[in-house]
């Protein structure tokens, strides 16, 4: 089950369960903790994989997953081989005790995140719970598929669905709990929280940790 979890800047996520502490994409990390049992990198823009950033959460036995296209550029980080977990869109990993899903994660009209890259987002199983981080994405089939608890979904536009079209994403989905990341540093703002959180339908709670 899930203990912790929270947006620590832009899409940068941290999740403590089942005993193990999950970044997905850290950037802008204030606090050097090395404290990190698995990374898990959506894409290879700079503001979801940051190599001084991962270089503040790893250790010497962090796992960390990853798309291939950034694979030598990790290499160069310090991680052993066998640390590196090369992913597939809609594809179902067991890394050690992580059971991890990947959902395709890309643009519908828009060229900065190209189906064809084999961008992701993740699905972690922990416990009785399955929390979607979307990475940078619209609404897509495979979005509208997804079956969770907990989902963490991008709401800046621009690159991303907007608020309102996170919002459509969440009322189908219905997660019990969601949570907007993608704002506040590069795209969008605090109102764009907020006035996604008040289109969302009255069964799902939000938390706001972007303020």
């Amino acid at each position: 089950m899930i203990e912790d979890f929270s947006v620590l800047c832009h899409s940068a996520i941290r999740i403590v369960a089942d005993n193990k502490v999950i970044y997905i994409d850290p950037f802008e990390i204030e606090d050097k903790k090395n404290d990190a049992s698995f990374i898990c990198i959506t894409h290879s823009h700079y503001d979801h994989f940051s190599p001084e950033d991962i270089l503040k959460v790893k250790n010497d036995e962090t796992i960390i997953l990853i798309t291939e296209d950034i694979y030598v550029n990790v290499l160069k980080l310090g991680f052993k081989e066998n640390k590196i977990v090369i992913v597939d869109p809609d594809k179902k990993y067991k890394i050690k005790d992580l059971c991890v899903e990947t959902v395709s994660s890309y643009n519908l009209d828009k060229a900065f995140h190209p189906k064809s890259n084999g961008w992701v987002g993740y699905i972690f199983n922990l416990g009785y719970e399955r929390v979607y981080v979307a990475g940078d994405t619209d609404i897509t089939p495979e979005a509208l598929n997804v079956k969770c608890d907990l989902a963490f979904l991008p709401i800046g536009g621009t690159y991303t669905m907007d608020y309102a079209e996170a919002a459509k994403l969440a009322n189908s989905i219905i997660p019990t709990i969601v949570v907007p990341t993608h704002y506040g540093k590069i795209v969008g703002n605090v109102e764009d929280a907020k006035n996604f959180k008040c289109l969302l339908n009255n069964k799902i709670e939000c938390k706001i940790f972007i303020k």
